[in-house]
C-alpha cells in the first residue's frame, strides 16, 4: 500500500534527535553542585557545615547591612539616644557585644575548633524605633535596632537581653550571607526546571513541597541556633538566663493564637521555643558563672 505523501514528508525520524535543553540542564545542575561543595565552611558556633559564597567578604557583608539599615531609619521614628529607654537598651547591647569573643571562643573549643572572629571589626551600632511592633533586629556589621513595641513585653533587662542576644547570634553566625547563598542555589535549581520545560504549575507544586520540607525548616533551624547562642551570650554578659521561658511565653500570647502553624512558618512555634530553651538552662547557667565578672 502507497504511503500518503503529506504523511512521509512531516513524520519525524525514529528515536528522535538530540534535545539542546538536556545540555543547559546539566551545566546549570553541574554549576549548582560546584557552587555547593565549593563554597562550604564549618560554622564555630554550632561545629556544622554551613554554606556561605567565599566571594562574600566581611566589608560587603556590612556594606550591605549598612544599606539596609539607612534604610529603614528613614522610614521609622529614631528615638534621641539621650533618651532614657535608648540608654537602657544602649546598656543592654553594650554587655552583650562586650562577651561576644569570649562566648564565641568557648562554642569553637567545645567542637574542637577556632574561633573565626568574623564579628571583630563590626561596627555596633544600637538604635530605639518609635513603633508598636514586638520586634528587635541585627544585620551583618553590627546595626541593630529595638522597637518601642517590645518593651512592655520583654518587660525587664533580662527579658529584653534575651530578644537582643537573639538577633546579634543571627549576625554573628552570618545567617543572611547563608540565605543569600541559598537562594543563589535555589536560583540556579529555578533556572534548571525552567530548561527542562517542566510546566509553570508542575513547578509551583515543587517549589511549595521544597518550602515545607527545606526551605521553613532551614529557617527554623537558624532560629533555634540563634536562641542557644543568644541564651550563651546573655548568661555570660550576668543576666539571668530563668527569664528566657517566660518571655517567649508573653511573646506567644502576642499572636493571639493567630501565629500560622509550625510546620508552615519560618520560626519555631513559642512552645518549641521554650522546650529547647528549658534544655539549655543548666549549659547557660555554667557560662553564666564562667564569664559574668559582676562587680
Amino acid at each position: 500500500m502507497r504511503e500518503n505523501p503529506d504523511q512521509s514528508r512531516y513524520r519525524r525520524p525514529r528515536g528522535g534527535g538530540f534535545n539542546p535543553r538536556l545540555l543547559i540542564v546539566a551545566g546549570l545542575l553541574v554549576y549548582g553542585l560546584y557552587y555547593y561543595v565549593s563554597n562550604r565552611t564549618v560554622d564555630p558556633f554550632t561545629g556544622e557545615k554551613v554554606l556561605i559564597d567565599k566571594n562574600l567578604d566581611a566589608s560587603q557583608e556590612q556594606a550591605l547591612g549598612l544599606q539596609a539599615y539607612q534604610q529603614i531609619l528613614q522610614k521609622e521614628r529614631p528615638l534621641p539616644a539621650d533618651a532614657e529607654v535608648s540608654r537602657q537598651v544602649q546598656a543592654i547591647a553594650a554587655r552583650l557585644i562586650d562577651k561576644i569573643d569570649e562566648v564565641e571562643a568557648a562554642l569553637a573549643e567545645e567542637r574542637g575548633l577556632q574561633a573565626q572572629n568574623f564579628s571583630r571589626d563590626f561596627q555596633w551600632q544600637v538604635q530605639v524605633l518609635d513603633s508598636p511592633q514586638a520586634n528587635a533586629f541585627a544585620l551583618p556589621g553590627g546595626k541593630m535596632a529595638v522597637y518601642t513595641g517590645l518593651i512592655p513585653v520583654a518587660q525587664n533587662a533580662d527579658g529584653m537581653a534575651v530578644v537582643m542576644g537573639h538577633e546579634i547570634a543571627h549576625a554573628l553566625m552570618r545567617h543572611g550571607a547563608q540565605r543569600m547563598a541559598r537562594g543563589k542555589l535555589e536560583q540556579i535549581g529555578a533556572m534548571a526546571g525552567a530548561a527542562s520545560g517542566i510546566d509553570a504549575q508542575t513547578q509551583q507544586m515543587i517549589y511549595q513541597a521544597y518550602g515545607v520540607t527545606s526551605q521553613l525548616p532551614y529557617a527554623r533551624g537558624h532560629e533555634s541556633d540563634a536562641d542557644e547562642v543568644g541564651l550563651l551570650l546573655m548568661a555570660a554578659a550576668c543576666f539571668n538566663p530563668a527569664e528566657a521561658m517566660p518571655l517567649w511565653q508573653r511573646m506567644g500570647a502576642q499572636s493571639g493564637g493567630k501565629a500560622p502553624p509550625e510546620f508552615a512558618s519560618t520560626h519555631p512555634s513559642a512552645e518549641t521555643r521554650i522546650r529547647h530553651l528549658e534544655s539549655l538552662q543548666s549549659k547557660a547557667l555554667q557560662y553564666r558563672q564562667r564569664f559574668c565578672r559582676e562587680s
